[in-house]
């Protein structure tokens, strides 16, 4: 585990227009504002450089994904690099001709690529058809372990997740055992423009619950931003999604660190105790009473 004590982070939730260079500039001038108010790790939303385009299914939108290293990365290596910072981003993947993946990459603060974690688990629901345009993640940039495999850096080791894996407790879980020091969810979620309020309401109370679960369980810190705006559906089938921001950070009982609101582009920071992490444990410690010998039947689809 670091020896660090202290860590100041900031996530940054921001609206995303369809237009690469414009979500870029905007992005660029937030975290360039969280660094100079002292943020060291700077973590950005899923698929930060244009909409969310994954509401309809359209092959023309292929068009947009990049190789790693390529021009998203090598403008945020840059920006990493000038600002000294540890930085979060998201990159529409273009591994080979037919192989796509919802990629974040983490850059060093001398700009070179740390490693990057490829979205394992992916959804497929109305407004967010993404196994259209996603290959589910594997190990391949993590020297053969599993994709669960936390990604280290000179401000800690990285459990970065994106969006749909964090409602599975399951890769939380791994990550912590493989020493992650913070769990990292780049995430793009809202609500369909048909929801009521009570749903809209729930949805977000379990989106937020369920993440501080996670800090609870694995006694770690977790940063979730989400963008804001709302974004049309280019077939006109729908009204478009509303994303509903409230990006947070926790500390590693679930307490709010800080938070946003459902509109406003934001800089989340905070500075995060690094050594609390090691003294929850001692007084809750989840992972030494864990029945390891029982769970065999959690790798099995179901229990039929």
């Amino acid at each position: 585990m670091s020896q660090r004590k202290e860590l100041n982070v900031a996530a940054i939730q921001q609206a995303c227009s369809p237009d690469k260079a414009t979500s870029l500039a905007t992005t660029e001038r937030l975290v360039r504002q969280a660094a100079a108010d002292g943020a060291e790790l700077v973590v950005l939303q899923e698929l930060h450089a244009t909409h969310y385009f994954c509401q309809t299914e359209d092959t023309q939108v292929f068009e947009l994904a990049e190789p790693i290293p390529g021009p998203t990365t090598e403008r945020l290596a840059g920006l990493a690099r000038e600002l000294g910072i540890v930085l979060v981003g998201s990159v529409f993947e273009r591994r080979m001709n037919g192989v796509y993946h919802n990629t974040a990459v983490v850059l060093e603060r001398d700009g070179s690529l740390a490693g990057i974690y490829r979205k394992m688990h992916i959804p497929d629901d109305p407004g967010f058809y993404e196994k259209f345009y996603f290959t589910p993640g594997d190990a391949t940039f993590n020297n053969g372990n599993s994709g669960f495999t936390p990604i280290q850096t000179s401000a800690g080791k990285l459990g970065v997740l994106v969006c749909w894996d964090q409602w599975y407790p399951e890769a939380a879980r791994l990550m912590a055992l493989a020493g992650a020091e913070l769990l990292i969810y780049p995430t793009a979620i809202g609500w369909d423009m048909s929801d009521t309020d009570d749903e809209r309401q729930r949805q977000l109370e379990a989106w937020i619950t369920v993440q501080r679960g996670h800090a609870v369980a694995n006694n770690l810190p977790v940063i979730a931003p989400n963008r804001i705006g709302t974004e049309p559906d280019p077939s006109g089938q729908s009204d478009g999604i509303r994303f509903w921001g409230n990006s947070f950070i926790c500390g590693p009982q679930g307490e709010f660190l800080s938070r946003g609101n459902d509109s406003d582009e934001t800089i989340l920071a905070c500075t995060l105790d690094m050594a609390r992490s090691e003294s929850v444990r001692r007084i809750w410690p989840y992972l030494r009473d864990r029945r390891i010998d029982a769970y065999g039947d959690l790798t099995r689809r179901v229990r039929d």
